[in-house]
């Protein structure tokens, strides 16, 4: 029985809490997501859910999957004409969203319909706040394959009490819904933000054990210090949705060490239910920079451009994933929701990596981040990571023959000047421009393309 259909063995235990102090309990979570579910009615049906980080929304996804519809998570603070495309676009059967007043309702869209595979349960949008049509196509054993590898490797039980730091409409912060409903862990819903004092105050009064970031959440720790905080409840923090820098990595892991805590660096696609592989705690320090090996029940393999299996340490190839957790396929029309699963389990990533003689994985870049310079093909990626790992804060996008490094408050012609030295460019193909907050998606990850064109706009004034 899956986490799903199993809530109701927790009985009274606390599932849910938020910042005003309501508890749910499992009992009362599985008795209030049927009755949700038996308002959406029988048949398959296919649900809009708006997502905030609160007891509705997870009442909602729950009420979905417990009723076996078909429920798409999105960003409650989606554009209005985005959404009414995406209603347009995939004729769904009824929205569960908040109303004027704040209360959440269920509307029914009676003219709407679409066909929907028996095994499609959740979608995702790839891209986050920017309403893409195409989606993501998970079922309940991709996540419950998920839900289970993470509690596995994070040894979870029912006294863990994380607090959300991440969006429900993101895979990684859904992940942390599903993996700690599983083992009966009281989860701690809020939306405030990790600099705001309300988030702290919340986190000790409710003792919370951990939490979940991408790469700019631990940056945000940085300035906030958090290695001089007082947190005698937490327990461990993870991270994923993104490469962290080696130098933060490092500054988290000994903050860890010292703290007597657990660090954990984790690699993933929203493709595979979020999750692909992990780095122990333990390991963290001496695999800098690594994501570590597959997940319980997952393995990975290395392929060359010609398909060939790479089976040499320290040898770049595409990372390709196989595991439980592997979505269905794709969907980028209302007709595709009811096609099969079309990957038997294989995901090819589209991530280059290698791994050294310990079996541990690195990622080396993307086969989509590359420009040409000269001729010659640069990895952005690895132009950035370089230097990240030299203390310097930018980010790099372009096109080919322009290198364009984004930074905060860096010295420009100290990083030409690097950049130069390290991988020979002339200095005429690199351009720099300050930016006072670099653009992030609601899930926390860099919009490049929206960077590029912040680049063009610059130049043009």
């Amino acid at each position: 029985m899956s986490f799903i259909e199993n809530l109701e063995t927790f009985g009274s235990q606390a599932a849910l809490q938020n910042e005003n102090g309501d508890i749910v309990s499992y009992q009362n979570l599985a008795l209030r997501a049927d009755s949700l579910s038996e308002e959406i009615g029988d048949n398959k049906k296919f649900i809009f859910v708006k997502c905030d980080n609160n007891i509705d929304t997870i009442l909602g996804y729950l009420a979905a999957l417990r009723g076996g519809h078909a429920v798409l998570m999105l960003d409650s603070d989606l554009d209005l004409a985005l959404f009414e495309k995406l209603v347009t676009h995939y004729k769904p059967n009824g929205i569960w969203s908040a109303s004027d007043t704040g209360e959440y309702q269920y509307t029914k869209l009676t003219k709407q319909s679409s066909t929907v595979h028996p095994r499609l349960s959740l979608l995702l949008s790839t891209s986050g706040s920017t309403g893409s049509p195409k989606l993501v196509k998970l079922t309940k054993k991709n996540l419950q394959s998920n839900a289970e590898s993470i509690a596995e490797y994070l040894k979870l039980d029912s006294s863990e009490v994380p607090i959300t730091t991440l969006p429900l409409h993101y895979s990684y912060g859904l992940s942390v819904i599903n993996s700690h409903l599983l083992v009966g862990a009281k989860i701690l819903l809020t939306s405030s933000s990790i600099v705001s004092k309300k988030f702290w105050s919340f986190f000790k009064d409710s003792q919370a054990t951990s939490f979940a970031g991408v790469p700019y959440t631990y940056e945000m720790l940085q300035r906030l210090k958090i290695e001089g905080m007082e947190l005698p409840s937490l327990r461990y923090m993870t991270q994923a949705g993104g490469k962290l820098s080696s130098h933060l990595v490092e500054h988290f892991a000994n903050i860890a060490k010292n703290k007597g805590i657990q660090f954990y660096v984790m690699y993933g696609q929203t493709e595979a239910t979020a999750r692909i592989s992990w780095l122990p705690s333990d390991k963290v320090l001496s695999k800098i920079s690594s994501i570590g090996i597959p997940i319980p029940k997952g393995t990975i393999k290395l392929e060359s451009a010609t398909g060939a299996i790479i089976d040499s340490p320290e040898s770049e190839g595409e990372l390709v994933y196989q595991g439980d957790n592997v979505m269905m396929g794709y969907a980028e029309c209302a007709n595709d929701l009811a096609d099969g699963d079309q990957l038997a389990g294989f995901l090819r990533t589209g991530d280059l990596a290698k791994y050294d003689s310990d079996g541990f994985y690195y990622i080396t870049g993307r086969l989509k981040r590359f420009i040409k310079i000269f001729g010659n093909r640069v990895n952005l990626e690895e132009i950035q990571n370089e230097l990240s790992n030299e203390g310097y804060e930018c980010k790099c996008t372009g096109e080919d023959n322009l290198l364009v490094i984004a930074t905060l408050n860096n010295d420009g012609n100290k990083i030409k000047q690097y950049i130069t030295d390290k991988f020979h460019f002339h200095h005429s193909v690199i351009k720099f421009f300050k930016i006072a907050a670099f653009p992030v998606n609601s899930s926390g990850k860099i919009q490049y393309l929206k960077l590029f064109k912040c680049f063009n706009a610059v130049q043009k004034l």
